[in-house]
């Protein structure tokens, strides 16, 4: 049967390169259509996740889309996208413009395969470790430390938490030779101690570890792993915080067998990644789509079918589409204030760096790790142990042990310049409680 699968994938992709061959995609960039923004249009036959492409291209490069126009009813797919920098200008590289037309247009090498739906590809270079479990106090910490034990130098990552659980891509080498591990035994080690971490003394929800050579679009796997967590579903206390969180509406249009779904919600970077990626592992399909986000809320309309041709029909579906979508909204969310470390590499390092976050009270909602050229560049975002805005002498004091010029501090508005308050501990990935008891905490952050 797995292989009769996979004669089939490999038919399927046969027939979509053939297609791209007599239909090649046009890609046209503008910058004199639009007084402010960049107007990339793409044009290519049409197939189940191009639009992801498309956006995830766009979004890797960290470029600001503040209006989209797409249309793919039929077996033709056209897309306007109007974009710009972070500094809000028009794209004016020649690199930056160049890498577009060469990942978009007639010459691209992005034909994902059905089997490597999030793109995952061999690598010698590192390992890939993926987590999924219950948030609980110290568990970056714990999960960095059994790393380094275990010599294995973690040279790029991402963390995400929501609605009391937590995701990480990491990518780790052998402390001596700077290569993947591939010895198995040593991989099954790695795979058991680190699943016995996140498994900890739960006993409801479950914890999964996967090691493995292959690379992956880290973000989009993230995406994948909470929904297969199941992070959109909400306790009943969370349902109470409807207020707090973002506005997704789930329509039918019998007479064009559509299903319409809007978002509103305040703007971000990446949100329209976001949701096209939750749209499409859903297994929907976008034929229609409006995108306005040149105000501080961002407007999304999408008509959507199911890739069985069915609109949403039934109450169910139409609850599991919405609360997705907010999840989706919600895991990127960067609460707190922004830390960013820049340093020499070393084995260790994560873990030093969480355990004087955690010995100091403070909660770490997301984390990025970075390695270039010897060099780790990391970012956290960190609240204190109740939730709320960073205590400057906490933070002050911290970077007195790490170092004033290795640990910057972003956004530093954001920092309370009083004595925090004592209030119900409220932990995510990697904070330190010190209330004597766990009833006291409160596992819910909200949307904000």
């Amino acid at each position: 049967m797995e292989t009769d699968i996979s004669s089939s994938w490999d038919i399927d992709d046969e027939y979509e390169k053939f297609i791209r061959r007599m239909n090649p995609p046009r890609v046209v960039i503008d910058n004199e259509a639009c007084v402010n923004a960049t107007v990339i249009r793409v044009d290519s036959a049409n197939k189940h996740g191009i639009l992801l492409e498309v956006v995830q291209v766009l979004t890797d490069l960290n470029l600001i889309i503040t209006k989209a126009y797409i249309s793919s009813d039929g077996g033709w797919f056209m897309d306007v996208f109007n974009v710009t920098d972070q500094d809000g200008k028009k794209l004016r590289d020649e690199e930056i413009l160049e890498y577009i037309h060469k990942s978009l247009g007639p010459d691209s090498c992005f034909i994902p395969s059905r089997k490597r739906s999030v793109g995952v590809s061999p690598s010698t270079d590192y390992t890939s470790i993926e987590l999924t479990g219950t948030d609980r106090p110290g568990l970056l910490s714990e999960v960095s430390a059994v790393l380094m034990d275990l010599k294995c130098n973690v040279v790029n990552g991402e963390v995400w938490t929501h609605n009391t659980r937590a995701a990480a891509v990491m990518h780790v080498t052998d402390e001596s030779s700077g290569l993947a591990i591939t010895d198995p035994e040593r991989l099954s080690r790695i795979k058991n101690l680190l699943c016995n971490v996140l498994r900890g003394n739960n006993k409801t929800r479950g914890a999964k570890t996967a090691v493995s050579l292959g690379s992956t679009h880290t973000e989009r796997r993230l995406h994948q792993m909470m929904f297969d967590d199941r992070d959109y579903e909400r306790s009943d206390q969370d349902l109470a915080d409807e207020k707090l969180r973002p506005k997704v509406t789930v329509v039918n249009i019998y007479d064009k067998d559509y299903s319409v779904v809007t978002i509103r919600c305040k703007d971000r970077p990446k949100l329209l990644f976001d949701t096209v990626c939750t749209l499409t592992d859903m297994q929907y399909v976008v034929f229609h789509a409006n995108v306005d986000a040149e105000s501080p809320e961002a407007y999304q309309e999408y008509y959507i079918r199911h890739v069985d041709g069915s609109p949403v029909n039934s109450e169910a579906e139409r609850q599991r589409i919405i609360q997705c979508l907010e999840a989706a909204i919600e895991r990127r969310v960067s609460e707190g204030l922004k830390l960013e470390l820049c340093t020499s590499d070393r084995v260790g390092l994560l873990s030093d760096v969480t355990r004087i976050f955690r010995e100091n009270s403070l909660s770490v909602t997301r984390a990025e790790v970075t390695t270039r050229a010897g060099k780790a560049v990391n970012t956290f975002y960190v609240q204190d142990a109740a939730g709320n805005m960073v205590d400057a002498k906490t933070i002050d004091a911290i970077r007195q042990v790490i170092g004033q010029t290795i640990l910057q501090v972003k956004g530093g508005s954001e920092l309370s310049r009083s004595p925090p308050q004592e209030s119900p501990t409220r932990f995510l990935f990697s904070g330190l409680f010190k209330s004597k008891s766990l009833c006291n905490f409160s596992l819910v952050r909200p949307y904000s």
